[in-house]
């Protein structure tokens, strides 16, 4: 089992494809150079990394620079980490991706504003292209985009179904960065800084077997709420089923509105019902004039279905379980965890019941102000990816 050593934790051989380790160390030179010394070896090609909002941003990318002179790098700020022990705070978790079954290409978008159709094809074209040239894997059925987006520029949805229109066919999924809770200030990591209202978007063509997933453990009830006045823009809804939309929440939890806060929004979320299936739209916050801001975009005539929680634990290792006997034994799984489902875990204390399952499925991660999957920007729901093992033949 990984271990913590030194203030750093490694794990997954350089066999595998990918190397990842994690460190504890609360100042960013120090961490940047531990992570170096468990992921760099000759055939090392890219760098992906989750860290806390707690570190001194521009001291940690300095850093990591200068830890890992000339290799590309992407990452994002977190509300939590997930390293190969389970479920952390306050550090930083890394992979290290090998050359000779991953080709990796990144394109940062520094204007979500204006990202339309004829931005995301090029965009997409040319990442494609890119890892083509290295010849990897065919491109087509070996290939995932991952994204990572500022997780407070209120601009996932209309990026995401421009991007999934350029891709394709081609999966994808992602996580909106977040910083410890505070919902303040979140970023992504591209070219040696840190940037806020942008996105990273990141190619990887593999001969690794993988498969893109996303699960939650919500079930609907027949409680329907119309959204009859909402700030779009702001993702606020001032009124629900034409009154003020605390209230009227309150009402269906049985609180008063005073005593909404992030424990109860993540214990009774609302969803929106598109092709068949429940997209949660999570709540954000009680705003002084009784309206609810939202993680996800909310607009005037929707219909939100109340929702309920399963175990959340019983959801997660079935999901595990389905992945390990489609894929064999995960060599490694990428994944992108609401932090409302951690907060959940964390008031029912069973945070480390879900790190076990975590660390026996090689779960590396951050806990997210949002997940992407397929284009659809979701709330509470634990997506990623998983890499199946390489045969004996193909470590060649």
């Amino acid at each position: 089992m990984p271990h913590w050593r030194d203030g750093v934790v490694t794990t997954y051989p350089v066999e595998k494809g990918i190397i990842t380790a994690a460190s504890q160390h609360p100042d960013a030179s120090y961490a940047a150079a531990e992570l170096a010394c468990a992921l760099c070896h000759e055939h090392l090609s890219f760098v992906l990394f989750f860290c806390s909002a707690e570190y001194d941003l521009a001291g940690l990318a300095a850093a990591l620079e200068r830890s890992f002179p000339s290799m590309p790098l992407s990452g994002c700020t977190t509300a939590g980490e997930i390293t190969p022990l389970g479920y952390d705070r306050g550090s930083i978790v890394a992979m290290g991706f090998d050359r000779r079954w991953f080709a990796i290409e990144t394109a940062l978008i520094d204007d979500l504003d204006h990202f339309e159709l004829t931005n995301a094809q090029p965009l997409v074209d040319t990442l494609l292209e890119r890892c083509r040239r290295q010849a990897i894997a065919p491109i087509n059925e070996h290939s995932f985009a991952l994204t990572l987006l500022d997780g407070l520029s209120s601009r996932e949805e209309q990026v995401l179904a421009t991007l999934d229109a350029a891709l394709g066919r081609i999966p994808s999924f992602g996580g909106s960065a977040g910083d410890d809770n505070h919902l303040s200030h979140t970023h992504v990591y591209s070219a040696g800084r840190f940037y806020t209202q942008a996105a990273v978007v990141i190619m990887i063509n593999t001969r690794l077997p993988f498969e893109v997933f996303s699960t939650h453990h919500l079930t609907p009830l027949a409680h329907k709420l119309v959204v009859t006045e909402a700030n779009r823009e702001q993702r606020r809804v001032i009124e629900l089923n034409g009154l003020p939309a605390a209230r009227v929440y309150a009402d269906l939890v049985g609180l008063a509105p005073t005593q909404l806060n992030a424990a109860i929004f993540a214990r009774h979320p609302l969803a929106v019902r598109i092709g068949g299936q429940h997209y949660v739209r999570s709540i954000q916050s009680v705003n002084s004039d009784n309206s609810l801001s939202f993680y996800c975009a909310v607009e005037n005539g929707i219909v939100l279905t109340a929702m309920q929680p399963a175990p959340l634990l019983d959801d997660l290792q079935v999901m595990l379980a389905g992945v390990s006997a489609r894929l064999g034994a995960p060599s490694v799984i990428i994944a992108c965890d609401c932090f409302l489902r951690r907060m959940e875990l964390e008031a029912l204390d069973h945070l480390e019941q879900a790190s076990q399952l975590l660390r026996q499925s090689r779960v590396v991660g951050f806990n997210t102000y949002g997940e992407q999957h397929h284009g659809m920007h979701v709330n509470q729901t634990f997506t990623g990816v998983a890499f199946g093992s390489l045969s004996a033949d193909d470590n060649h």
